[in-house]
């Protein structure tokens, strides 16, 4: 009687402990980040539970949408083909793409523990390599103009850094830290990807590309000639005083034709004619045919 007492007590006793577990998780990286097409495994650790075989959830919180990753036993959606359950919980993504990036949570139910729901939250990167970078090099600057270079992608994640360079020379950011550079006057945009001068050198002549580039990699364009020219005072000058004269010349010649009446048109010389006006004590008559006159009275003495 008294073994068939403590073998109940031993029972209840194991059945409550059995449930004084709670689920508990734990990863060894909540925020992985991995290159575009590479693998990666979002860790999901299973430390305690009382559930021998507990419920296992992936969803994926983007841009505030909840999506099932890994349901009822198997993986679904765009992942559905390139991910599988690996060391009980955690979720081995293969060939990643730039749409995996996102907020991953792993759940675990286990009903028979005393906190039956455990969670953990993981911050998924994925890099991407930039393209070549669209660049554009003004071909010719005057001595003592400004000019300006841009670079610029739309690719690349993380957005990209740029950095110029001038015949293979990496322009730094300050001038003066270099020898090559310390002559010309400029200010360069890491992130923007411009390079703007702001009194153009002879010595800032020369082919120059740019280099974009993020923790997946690099990329660049092609190299671009700059030249730089000294602005010919003297010749414009002369240029100048060459089309005044000539446009003078014009002026005066044409001032001159008109006063010699050769842009005087016939039907304007003919409007202007006047007839002669009528001697002292004659008179012409015509006569019946055109051009045939005769006086009608003789002169009076």
């Amino acid at each position: 009687m008294a073994k068939t007492g403590v073998g109940s007590f031993l029972v209840l006793l194991s059945a409550y402990c059995f449930r004084c577990h709670a689920v508990e998780l734990d990863s060894n990286n909540r925020n992985p980040m991995v290159n575009e097409f590479q693998s990666v495994e979002l860790s999901c650790i299973i430390k305690a539970t009382s559930t021998p075989s507990p419920r296992i959830e992936w969803k994926k919180t983007s841009k505030e949408i909840v999506t099932f990753v890994y349901f009822q036993n198997k993986v679904s959606g765009p992942l559905e083909n390139r991910a599988v359950l690996r060391d009980r919980a955690s979720l081995f993504i293969q060939n990643t793409t730039r749409s995996d990036s996102g907020l991953y949570r792993c759940e675990v139910s286990a009903p028979l523990d005393s906190k039956m729901l455990g969670e953990v939250f993981i911050e998924l990167t994925v890099q991407v390599k930039p393209v070549a970078p669209r660049c554009h090099v003004p071909k010719s600057v005057p001595v003592g103009k400004s000019a300006e270079l841009l670079c610029a992608e739309n690719e690349g994640f993380p957005p990209p850094k740029y950095r110029w360079y001038r015949n293979g020379d990496q322009i730094p950011e300050d001038a003066r830290s270099s020898h090559k550079f310390i002559n010309s006057s400029y200010a360069m945009d890491l992130n923007a990807g411009t390079l703007k001068f702001h009194s153009v050198k002879k010595v800032d002549a020369g082919e120059y590309f740019c280099v974009a580039q993020n923790p997946a990699g690099t990329a660049r364009c092609g190299s671009q000639k700059m030249e730089v020219y000294d602005i010919d005072i003297v010749g414009i000058i002369i240029g100048v005083l060459v089309v005044v004269i000539v446009l003078v010349s014009i002026t005066v010649g044409i001032c001159c034709a008109y006063k010699r009446g050769y842009f005087v048109s016939k039907k304007q010389a003919s409007s202007n004619y006047k007839p002669p006006t009528k001697g002292d004590g004659v008179d012409f008559v015509r006569g019946d045919e055109e051009g045939d006159f005769r006086h009608k009275s003789s002169f009076v003495i």
